[in-house]
């Protein structure tokens, strides 16, 4: 017969005995045992290789061919089999597609549509974000989900009401026709919002304090800690500038207010096609410049605001 106080003692150790540890077990195709083995690091690393070689070889070898294209004869350009390395290198088809294109003034007036473009869609993405993450309207949450909504639609789709909106308006080779379209874009306000909404409330309600309505709250406390996203809507912004090229050709018919994408799609058919690559080389450098100065940006805007603390 077991005593009572034997029972409580055994009872008490039970209760003082620790936990088990969880053991953590991986579902994966290869086991963590079999990829640390020498065979299974060295597989590893050829698969990694592999893939990151030709994804880069996919993305960058496009831009190659359009460079080394533009150093070749037109001969050489359009020999078969093409060959992968220009046999005599030169820059003369650069200082043609200059001339015959007009790129000088094609950039121009590309440079001018952006910054325009880039100042309407500030102020109204800006705007719009802040209201719905600061002020909260009633039934904001339904109106942010219809601008996300607009991302659902092809643009082709919208296409045709929209130049029949513009021609209306009598804004046919005016920058305006290109301005107020891209005005409102749900993505980067979708953006702005996400970060707006991770500034501190306590910041907004001391300026409220010391009197600041919402424009002084918006211009001096939001607009100065938000310079990592409103550069990533900038960069955005510009690139979809220099890039379009189905509205500014609808839009711009007139050849001295034509972009530069569209210049060179116009005049293309007049020119060598070795002269045409040197064009989409020239026209492809400010876009390419602005990445490689503003990339750490782009990763810095595009992850602030997504943690908390």
């Amino acid at each position: 017969m077991i005593s009572i106080g034997a029972r409580t003692s055994a009872g008490r150790a039970r209760g003082r005995s620790r936990p088990r540890p969880i053991e953590v077990r991986f579902r994966t195709i290869v086991s963590p045992q079999q990829l640390n083995s020498r065979w299974g690091r060295r597989v590893y690393w050829a698969v990694l290789l592999t893939v990151l070689a030709g994804s880069t070889l996919a993305f960058v070898f496009p831009l190659y061919w359009m460079v080394t294209g533009a150093m070749k004869t037109g001969e050489e350009l359009a020999r078969m089999p093409p060959t992968a390395v220009p046999e005599a290198p030169t820059l003369d088809a650069f200082a043609e597609a200059w001339e015959l294109f007009d790129i000088g003034l094609l950039l121009r007036n590309t440079a001018f549509y952006a910054l325009g473009g880039w100042l309407f869609s500030m102020a109204v993405d800006v705007c719009a974000a802040y209201a719905l993450s600061k002020l909260r309207p009633a039934f904001g949450n339904v109106v942010l989900g219809a601008m996300l909504a607009t991302l659902m639609v092809p643009p082709m789709v919208v296409l045709i009401p929209l130049y029949v909106t513009v021609a209306d308006l009598g804004l046919l080779n005016d920058p305006w026709g290109l301005w107020l379209p891209a005005a409102a874009n749900g993505f980067n306000i979708f953006l702005l919002k996400r970060f707006f909404d991770s500034i501190p409330r306590e910041l907004i309600e001391a300026a409220r304090i010391d009197g600041a309505g919402p424009l002084r709250v918006l211009w001096s406390v939001v607009l100065p800690v938000s310079r990592p996203i409103l550069g990533v809507v900038s960069i955005f912004t510009i690139v979809a500038s220099f890039k379009d090229f189905v509205w500014p050709l609808l839009v711009m018919t007139e050849s001295a207010r034509m972009t530069v994408s569209v210049g060179l799609s116009q005049t293309a058919g007049a020119v060598s096609q070795n002269a045409i690559m040197a064009g989409l080389v020239i026209a492809s450098v400010p876009t390419i410049i602005v990445f490689f100065f503003f990339q750490r940006h782009i990763m810095a805007g595009l992850t602030a605001g997504s943690i908390k603390g």
